[in-house]
């Protein structure tokens, strides 16, 4: 298990009920990067991943 999975963990448990749109996702990211700008290229990285997802390269 890798130390990022207790995070994952929780937010799947605080809120795996929730319903959100890539709308909001994409807002809490900025707004994480605004308070962490050293998170900066790993949340580019991850938003990057996601938006290509269904690419098939």
């Amino acid at each position: 298990m890798y130390f990022t999975d207790r995070g994952i963990e929780e937010l799947a448990s605080r809120r795996g009920e929730e319903d959100v749109t890539f709308e909001w996702l994409a807002e809490r990211l900025r707004e994480f990067v605004d308070l962490n700008p050293e998170f900066e290229i790993p949340v580019e990285r991850l938003a990057t991943w996601l938006a290509r997802l269904d690419d098939e390269d």
